[in-house]
């Protein structure tokens, strides 16, 4: 009688992949799969068992869920909301008189205090011109001073940005072009948007479109 070797204790683990394999092309019972005799071509069935079904899923589900939950918070962090742009009917617009004088021109700081109750922010250049006590525009609006290139301010509640606004004295042009008159103040748009604010400010202007007598610097953090 021929002697039988002993069997080993020893058990190998399988990797998963190697497990998803062999559950997909293994007979549930052990014994080798069934043919079903066919004019053209062999055909091989195989069935799976209830307990190599919930295996399967099992490793599939640990294998797919980790990379579906990681795509998910991408997504999320993709589509947040980002801070929306300072609109003037959330601005207070004003300027610090304290004026610095040089070369026949006057320098202030036109200020933009966010009192919206949320962040905004603010980019670019504000739209200045004088008007007289109607609100009408006297000469021409502000031209830009690029000195400073523009960048984004972000306002928190109740932050200021400003401007520097340059008036250059109207006497320095001749009466003919500029033709003075006393402006009741100026008419400001904040930075990208098309409502206005005005602000008291009294000022000698001209009333003719000829001379520049404004100009302005993009928006900055004090």
């Amino acid at each position: 009688m021929p002697r039988q070797e002993p069997r080993s204790s020893f058990v190998q683990s399988t990797p998963p992949a190697r497990v998803l394999t062999q559950a997909l092309h293994a007979h549930p019972t052990g014994r080798p799969c069934r043919r079903i005799a066919s004019p053209h071509k062999p055909v091989q069935v195989r069935t799976l068992s209830a307990v190599r079904l919930g295996a399967i899923a099992l490793l599939v589900g640990v294998l797919v869920f980790p990379s579906l939950r990681a795509h998910a918070a991408t997504t999320r962090t993709a589509v947040a909301p980002s801070t929306p742009s300072c609109a003037a009917s959330g601005l207070v617009v004003w300027l610090d008189t304290n004026g610095n004088g040089a070369a026949g021109s006057v320098y202030y700081r036109l200020e933009f205090t966010n009192l919206s109750g949320r962040t905004c922010r603010l980019r670019g250049f504000p739209g200045v011109s004088g008007v007289d006590l109607g609100g009408h525009r006297l000469g021409r609006p502000a031209s830009r001073n690029h000195a400073i290139a523009a960048r984004t301010v972000t306002l928190g509640r109740g932050a200021s940005a400003s401007a520097v606004l340059q008036i250059v004295e109207a006497g320095n042009f001749s009466a003919a072009s500029c033709r003075q008159v006393t402006a009741a103040g100026l008419r400001v748009f904040p930075p990208n948007q098309t409502a206005s604010k005005v602000v008291p400010f009294p000022f000698r202007a001209c009333s003719r479109a000829g001379p520049v007598y404004l100009m302005v610097r993009a928006v900055r953090k004090p």
